[in-house]
């Protein structure tokens, strides 16, 4: 929604995928660390097996966070810094685990996209074609929505309606960016 109004975003979990290729520094990192049976047979990274490990294991999963998160902060920065330059209102970081990750003093303002448990499980499962244990693990290795929301500067409730959705964002860009108003 945020690009198709002309907005630049910037996608940690894609950053991710790119700063763990193959000759990649952060790779390099994982494979030292988890072995080469976390590999395909084409020497990519696989993602389900390395999920696997990290998603019931904390100090794992930790340990995979401090190789990747610096790799892409870099390049999520490297990315902001461009669309300042060039002159951008507004650039948002989408990154999904910002409280966790302790990254709120990237932004400006931070938005919440809130959804309920029910409905967050049954989204995860639906994505990622995970069964219910395997969703509830991922959804239990981060901090709950509830104190998440305590944290936000806005909250967007993504339990209705794409267009619900659209009217709630469109009321915080007018708020956040007055300037703005009308362009939407």
């Amino acid at each position: 929604m945020l690009m198709e109004k002309g907005v630049t975003v910037i996608d940690a979990d894609l950053e991710a995928r790119l700063a763990v290729e193959k000759g990649e520094e952060a790779y390099n990192g994982i494979v030292s660390r988890f072995g080469t049976g976390i590999l395909q047979p084409d020497g990519e990274i696989d993602r389900a097996k390395l999920g696997a490990i990290i998603f019931h294991n904390e100090e794992e999963r930790l340990a995979l966070n401090a190789i990747v998160h610096p790799a892409v902060r870099k390049r999520m920065l490297e990315k902001k810094e461009q669309a300042i330059q060039k002159g951008e209102q507004l650039v948002v970081l989408d990154i999904p685990l910002l409280f966790e990750s302790k990254l709120e003093h990237l932004a400006d303002k931070t938005l919440l996209v809130y959804t309920d448990g029910e409905t967050q499980l049954r989204r995860l499962m639906n994505r990622n074609s995970l069964s219910e244990k395997e969703a509830e693990a991922r959804i239990n290795s981060q901090m709950p929505l509830t104190e998440k929301v305590r944290l936000a500067d806005a909250v967007i409730n993504n339990n209705g309606t794409i267009e619900e959705t659209k009217e709630q964002l469109s009321g915080l860009l007018d708020l956040w960016l007055p300037e703005e108003k009308g362009k939407s």
